[in-house]
């Protein structure tokens, strides 16, 4: 049982967080809700005005995170992966740091995470593994760890992708493997300070998310098989639910009112499940769903319903705890999707066009669209454009490769 100062020290932590902007991968509570408010509602003929196109962030699919005045990405240049900070008023590079060697594969290289903000301090992960700890202000690297060698995981298919989660003085990542599927390291030092010993599944390519149930942290992780919960103050597995995953398991899942839901593409769908008793075993709502199927474009919540893109039935609005369809649309390509004031921000994956809707479960309802100009001419033919949207700061944040782009949606 925790002691209060225990559960004070997890709350502040995750207070922390909640003061910068976008501190991490899908926001501050990784629900993927920008902050921002009066936003524009309508955008003129060809798009929102671009503020500053920033050329040199690499090769590779990682996200970015904002905070205190600075965008923290990754990014292959050469055979080095790096974590780069850019300056997001003027959009100059400020610092680099070394992330790991380059990170191969068929469908593009480079690295695929986004990096994770608390306080002065940075965390990053290489494709292959690296994870290491900079120093906000000039990139130092405080300490690395690699979740092979150093924590005993497996290098899946496509790379390691998650977005580490800082709870209280413990940095959460998940490595996979006999050793334990999830770690708890201490966010200053690197040491090991818990691991899921009774669970060892290998790790996929989802990022852990902390809630709160009956007034005590959880954290909730998806990996090929099942989706658990964790206590983050000892590493204790509270639940585990089976998960039919197949090929690649990706988007975060969507914890919300004692319930939590998944979703994954290769045909799997999505399930629901409701947190039981005193928040050590779950119930089943419905599994086996085929409403939404979203591959890694992802998913997000607006007040009861399920917002993205669902392969073979197009961008959809599921009710959440029922599973039903409300609406589906077809005339828009698949992609990443994102909530800010009222909208939704869904980005074509390979056209690079990027719509405005309304979130409203009236249907797919279009404010203004425009294509992302130039495209990366450096983008493996396989990939596409995957990165997901950002909005903060009265800014759109979008990304090609080597290309990051950055809009006012804010207007006068």
């Amino acid at each position: 049982m925790k002691t209060p100062a225990l559960l004070c020290a997890l709350l502040v932590g995750c207070s922390s967080l909640c003061a910068a902007d976008w501190p991490q991968w899908r926001g501050a509570a990784r629900d993927d809700h920008s902050p921002d408010t009066g936003l524009l509602k309508t955008w003129p003929a060809g798009g929102p005005a671009q503020v500053w196109l920033f050329k040199d962030a690499g090769l590779g699919y990682a996200g970015f995170s904002i905070a205190d005045g600075r965008l923290y990405t990754m990014g292959l240049r050469g055979e080095q992966e790096l974590l780069i900070a850019i300056d997001i008023a003027t959009g100059k590079e400020e610092w680099s740091a070394p992330a790991g060697s380059r990170y191969p594969n068929g469908w593009g290289d480079g690295p695929r995470m986004t990096p994770t903000v608390d306080g002065d301090r940075v965390y990053a992960v290489g494709g292959n593994g690296l994870l290491i700890c900079a120093a906000t202000q000039d990139g130092k690297v405080r300490w690395q760890k690699s979740l092979i060698t150093d924590l005993g995981g497996k290098l899946q298919g496509w790379g390691y992708t998650e977005s580490p989660l800082v709870v209280g003085g413990n940095l959460l990542c998940t490595p996979g493997g006999p050793q334990g599927t999830m770690a708890a390291l201490d966010k200053l030092t690197g040491d090991v300070v818990w691991r899921t010993k009774d669970l060892t599944d290998e790790a996929q390519y989802s990022s852990p998310v902390l809630f709160q149930q009956a007034g005590k942290p959880q954290v909730v992780q998806l990996v090929t098989k099942q989706f658990f919960g964790v206590d983050p103050a000892t590493g204790k597995v509270l639940w585990r639910s089976e998960f039919p995953g197949r090929v690649a398991v990706i988007p975060t899942v969507i914890p919300h009112a004692g319930h939590v839901y998944a979703t994954s593409g290769y045909g799997v769908g999505c399930k629901l499940v409701k947190i039981a008793g005193d928040g050590n075993s779950v119930e089943t709502v419905y599994e086996n769903n085929k409403v939404m199927k979203n591959h890694h474009g992802g998913v997000v919540r607006v007040d009861g319903n399920i917002y993205g893109h669902s392969d073979g039935n197009g961008w959809v609005c599921q009710d959440l705890m029922t599973g039903k369809e409300i609406w589906s649309h077809k005339g828009f390509g698949k992609g990443a999707i994102h909530y800010a004031d009222g909208m939704l921000y869904c980005l074509d994956e390979k056209s690079g066009e990027v719509a405005l809707i309304e979130a409203s479960p009236k249907g797919w309802t279009e404010h203004g669209r425009f294509k992302l100009d130039p495209l990366s001419t450096q983008r493996n033919p396989q990939g596409g454009i995957w990165p997901h949207p950002v909005v903060v700061g009265g800014r759109l944040y979008l990304r090609d490769q080597e290309l990051l782009y950055c809009f006012d949606v804010k207007g006068k």
